[in-house]
């Protein structure tokens, strides 16, 4: 049992929500209970997400459509998450334990029939869903896991976006398998994990509604906006920059592998796995570090490797090529859990609305960096958009010194 919920069922009401925001706050006490739970629903839920960029190929073949048309599908799973301001908003009002509980389940059912989609039109509308399914979850559950984290939010960041990274490491692994057990059609047994996972969510989680919300959450939206002005802006020049440079080799890798080097399905898949491997190890350790040796700092050393990593695999030889996947992973998938606790130390008291806005100034940029790749691929070949994306990520580097301290 959670040590919330064990504070809440053994004090009156009245003290109850006084009790848990002093373990919060005051204490600075990290939950490691709490923690678990949530990574442990971040870490099944982002697998299934991550069945989409290992099973581009097989799409692409069966519906007949190009690089920029396959690479869309993610932009339309992402689009959603312009709803993560409303749904954050919501979260710091009232308790959406809902979310998170049945987020695995909904995702999972969803990701899993893909190759059931007869065209490409209806696999639109079915990753538009997912999609939705994946804002509700991804909004309240890192704001969760700072309030869990007491003094240590970018540990807590850190032990969450790791889960996820190991999620998407595991995914493309268990599709390919998937459709080597059952086929494009028949991945959709593999939903049946999701809903076990929102089961045993259910039973952790049930009891959350009891712990009452503070005072001091109620921040006035005018308080958010002077701090956001201050904290977005150059956070969004960073993120756009290194935009195409993180797609290129989360999306795009794939059908850069299979297509560019001649390789098959499986290797292609097993190098998205190498690169999400060592994500996970870098996002484990960036957020833990920048809570000792500042976030700016971290993020000027993975901002300025991570181009050039990309360039060396390119133009390195192929017997590089493992351990420069690893680098990047530690690199360039670093950087979220320090983004995410940089902007959870400015909010306090919106952190959900704050991720929530994150996210989906994230997704604009995001989804404009997949549709950038993906158009210079079809004009100019996957090899000569890589290597723009690795040029336009240095021009991040110099704005560092605009975040706030």
């Amino acid at each position: 049992m959670d040590i919330e919920t064990e504070v809440v069922e053994t004090l009156p009401s009245t003290h109850a929500g006084q009790v848990v925001s002093e373990l919060h706050d005051t204490e600075k006490t990290f939950l490691w209970g709490s923690v678990a739970t949530v990574t442990m629903a971040h870490l099944v839920h982002d697998t299934y997400t991550a069945f989409l960029a290992p099973l581009l190929p097989l799409l692409q073949s069966k519906l007949g459509i190009g690089y920029t048309l396959a690479g869309s599908l993610a932009i339309f799973m992402q689009l959603p998450s312009l709803l993560n301001p409303f749904i954050g908003y919501l979260a710091d009002k009232a308790n959406l334990r809902w979310f998170i509980i049945l987020a695995p389940a909904v995702t999972g059912t969803l990701m899993s029939c893909m190759g059931l989609a007869p065209t490409y039109l209806v696999l639109v509308f079915l990753l538009l869903a997912a999609g939705v399914s994946v804002a509700c979850f991804h909004a309240p559950a890192p704001a969760m896991i700072a309030k869990v984290s007491g003094g240590r939010v970018g540990k807590g960041m850190s032990i969450f976006m790791a889960s996820g990274e190991l999620g998407r490491t595991l995914g493309p692994v268990i599709a390919v398998a998937g459709v080597g057990w059952f086929g494009l059609e028949g991945m959709w047994r593999l939903a049946f994990v999701g809903w076990g996972v929102s089961i045993i969510l259910y039973w952790r989680l049930r009891n959350i509604e009891d712990v009452r919300k503070t005072e001091s959450a109620k921040a006035t939206m005018s308080e958010f906006r002077a701090a956001g002005q201050k904290v977005f802006p150059p956070l969004a020049l960073i993120m756009m920059g290194r935009a195409l440079l993180e797609v290129s080799l989360t999306i795009y890798l794939p059908l850069f592998v299979s297509d560019e080097l001649g390789l098959s399905l499986w290797l292609a898949a097993i190098s998205l796995t190498i690169l999400q491997a060592a994500g996970v190890v870098g996002a484990l350790i960036s957020g833990t570090i920048s809570d000792r040796y500042g976030r700016s700092r971290i993020l000027f050393m993975v901002l300025l490797l991570a181009p050039l990593l990309m360039l060396a695999l390119i133009y390195g030889p192929s017997w590089l090529a493992v351990p420069l996947l690893i680098a990047l992973g530690l690199t360039a998938l670093s950087p979220q859990p320090v983004f995410l606790a940089l902007v959870q130390d400015k909010f306090p008291d919106n952190r959900a609305l704050s991720n929530g806005t994150f996210l989906a100034l994230n997704f604009l940029i995001r989804a404009a960096g997949i549709w950038v790749v993906g158009l210079l691929a079809d004009q100019f070949g996957l090899t000569a958009a890589f290597v723009l994306s690795a040029l336009v990520a240095f021009v991040t580097v110099p704005v560092l010194k605009f975040l706030p301290k």
